[in-house]
């Protein structure tokens, strides 16, 4: 009975088709949380999750959804003792559309191919594989030692790629349930393929729309042109100013306040690097001063997410009526993000768009921003572990720069929360061609096989 036993016993469920047989299960369940039709195959994933847990100890509810837009949820708990610590494990079931027919060489979303040290199908990343790796890990130590030292909860939702609707409220009603001194979950993407990445939280999102609806009708650009205003082109003018040309944001009332020194000097240290087969970095873009890390971990971006003006597939000769965008805020703890809207309104005005609506998003479906300090006891603990288990010191940050519902867990229920992310940036995550590479796969497993057995030992970090 030992660490390096637990490990190696993780590690094996890839080598002997457990690992590949459990996900492959698992990918074939079509959980497009964004098609209402495919409603039904989430409660099926979550009652068949239901089940795996039951065979390790684990008693649990499927849960209806508070919010008609959310899908099911599962919480599972697995009581050891009651004097004993509490680890809260996040995982979301559902994903976004297969987009079935434009996956490379004819693969089929919902059915993993395995080519070479990549799994190809839906959810292999984002984030089926991800939480089947934690589980997994669990079961190691569980095999290893008998028990794991410690009580576990787990909670798995539906609705994260739609903004994880009704997840406030079942946290809130069920905070008994879902009580912890810790959240250990993975999700998303290390900074940089060869090492591991801890992320301390989130930044948080905020999406809207500019309009400019000039009026009832399209009229034709060579009657009219130079006559009537182009919406498209007031839009695109009202952009501009809120964004510049080499993507500094020009509206600094929705930038970051009184960062933490510390917090930028960390970010600073970490260097930046494109994936193979991922986008080469811009760095003549964004906040001027800032290290690339700083700008996607410690800043606000403002990015255009859609456009569209008359119609795009079949151009006509004629000045459109409306024009339209989509925009999201991505921010970090240091700024208040319900001056947003004012604060975008009060610009637009003051730069002659009076006629370009602001149109805020539901805020039920936006994820607040969350930061771990770096120099927290969990973060130092998790950071260990993960060295002694790999032999590399993990990336450590802050928070990440994509967002996920941590403020639930962080804010809401008030446990400090670290993120142990086993994809990489060019995994295609949302895109065709989805993919978990099966080194990630090996050491994912046996990173969380080391976090999980010491979580059990008298070295684990202390309750809060």
């Amino acid at each position: 009975m030992s660490r390096d036993q637990s490990i190696a016993t993780a590690v094996a469920y890839l080598a002997n088709g457990r690992f590949l047989a459990d996900l492959t299960r698992r990918v074939a369940i079509a959980t497009e949380s964004q098609n209402p039709a495919r409603r039904p195959e989430c409660l099926r994933y979550v009652n068949e999750f239901r089940q795996d847990l039951a065979k390790l100890g684990f008693t649990g509810d499927v849960l209806g959804n508070p919010d008609p837009r959310g899908g099911p949820l599962l919480i599972a708990r697995r009581n050891e003792a009651g004097h004993l610590p509490t680890l809260l494990v996040y995982g979301h079931a559902d994903v976004v559309a297969g987009m079935e027919g434009t996956w490379s060489n004819g693969r089929d979303p919902w059915r993993v191919s395995v080519e070479g040290d990549r799994l190809y199908g839906r959810g292999t990343a984002d984030n089926k594989g991800q939480h089947t790796i934690v589980m997994l890990a669990l079961e190691a130590v569980l095999a290893t030692r008998g028990s794991l030292g410690f009580n576990v909860v787990v909670l798995i939702e539906t609705s994260e790629e739609t903004g994880s609707a009704g997840l406030h409220q079942i946290c809130s009603e069920h905070r008994s349930k879902l009580k912890a001194d810790w959240l250990i979950a993975s999700d998303g993407p290390r900074l940089a393929r060869d090492r591991a990445t801890l992320d301390g939280g989130t930044r948080g999102t905020v999406d809207f729309d500019l309009i400019c609806d000039l009026r009832a009708g399209a009229h034709h650009s060579g009657n009219w042109g130079g006559l009537i205003a182009n919406p498209a082109v007031i839009l695109a003018n009202a952009i501009s100013s809120l964004v510049s040309e080499t993507g500094q944001i020009s509206v600094r009332g929705i930038l970051p306040v009184d960062v933490p020194p510390g917090v930028m000097a960390a970010l600073g240290r970490i260097e930046l690097q494109a994936e193979s087969g991922g986008p080469e970095l811009d760095g003549w873009w964004g906040e001027p001063g800032l290290t690339p890390s700083q700008r996607v971990f410690g800043w606000t971006a403002l990015e255009v997410l859609a456009m569209t003006a008359g119609t795009p597939a079949q151009p006509i000769n004629a000045i459109p009526p409306r024009a339209s965008a989509r925009l999201q805020i991505r921010y970090t703890v240091d700024t208040d993000p319900t001056g947003f809207m004012q604060t975008i309104r009060a610009y637009l005005d003051e730069n002659g768009f009076g006629n370009v609506a602001v149109v805020p998003k539901a805020t039920e479906l936006e994820w607040g921003a969350t930061r771990l300090d770096p120099e927290h006891p969990l973060m130092r603990w998790a950071a260990a572990s993960v060295q002694r288990t790999t032999g590399v010191e993990p990336t450590i940050l802050p928070n990440a720069g994509g967002s996920l519902p941590n403020d639930c867990f962080a804010d809401l229920l008030g446990i400090p929360t670290v993120w142990v992310p086993h994809s990489y940036s060019g995994c295609c995550q949302h895109a065709p061609d989805e993919h978990l590479l099966t080194p990630l796969v090996v050491e994912g497993l046996a990173i969380m096989a080391g976090l999980f057995w010491d979580l059990g030992t008298d070295d684990r970090p202390e309750r809060f």
